[in-house]
């Protein structure tokens, strides 16, 4: 004690007496010391309090390929909604999304595969028909609605089976089912190299059109696959743990925004 008192420089004990008793600084001194304690108790909860409950911000990752239209839809609802909330996005291939999920340096992920490990879950959230992708001044042309059947016959520039959204496995699951042999020319891991090479006339590509059509490219032309077109699913991928309370409010969007009523998933 006699050291406290020769580092603050004053006297907090008198020891006149038989018993030591506190000088009025002390006394002053023991007050300020338990205001402090408490203020770093309420601090330590109202940290503890955060961690669980409230998180400032979210870390979304989108792959290539996707529908961008929708997710900006998403996000400009959240910042109309919750404007104090901080929301970061990265465009990031799928395996990639999956190893900033599992280190939690992402919280959300958008791709075009389900196919997460374990300590993950994907949810659709919403759909796209599936269109082809022709150069210009190419004989499909002439159709409105291509028929399937006849863009197959042509050569094409598909997604490669590690491309960075995931959507390989959606398209080859439409293809599969053909009845001729695919003319595959080349198979490519982004959105980017497959619209130059079809530009280029390469070959046909597909694609979700509204993705497409928001590059304005003057060498392409999108069109639907005649008939009940195949649809592509989009999935929010997170972690399997309780969300944050944050991340609750955007899932519920998510769903109320795309998802047909009564087809909400469980939190």
């Amino acid at each position: 004690m006699r050291n406290l008192e020769a580092t603050l420089g004053v006297q907090l004990f008198d020891r006149s007496a038989h018993q030591t008793r506190l000088t009025w600084a002390g006394q002053v001194f023991l007050g300020e010391c338990r205001r402090v304690l408490a203020t770093v108790e309420q601090a330590v909860s109202a940290a503890k309090a955060a961690a669980q409950v409230y998180q400032g911000y979210l870390r979304i990752a989108i792959c290539d390929s996707l529908a961008q239209p929708h997710i900006a839809t998403l996000l400009a609802r959240s910042r109309e909604e919750e404007p104090e909330l901080e929301i970061r996005v990265f465009e990031l291939p799928f395996a990639q999304q999956l190893k900033g999920l599992h280190n939690d340096l992402l919280d959300i992920g958008f791709a075009l595969s389900d196919a997460v490990s374990e300590g993950l879950v994907a949810e659709p959230v919403w759909t796209d028909p599936l269109s082809v992708i022709v150069p210009v001044r190419h004989p499909l042309l002439a159709h409105a609605e291509v028929p399937l059947d006849e863009a197959l016959k042509f050569p094409l520039v598909l997604c490669h089976p590690d491309a960075g959204s995931g959507c390989h496995h959606q398209i080859q699951a439409v293809l599969q089912g053909a009845s001729k042999p695919l003319k595959l020319v080349d198979q490519v891991t982004s959105l980017g190299v497959m619209l130059t090479l079809v530009g280029a006339g390469y070959g046909l590509g597909f694609a979700i059109a509204s993705q497409v059509q928001t590059l304005n490219r003057p060498d392409i032309t999108v069109r639907p696959l005649a008939g009940t077109p195949p649809m592509l699913s989009t999935y929010l991928l997170r972690r399997s743990a309780d969300p944050s309370e944050p991340m609750k409010r955007f899932l519920q969007r998510a769903r109320e925004e795309f998802l047909p009523k009564g087809d909400e998933p469980a939190s």
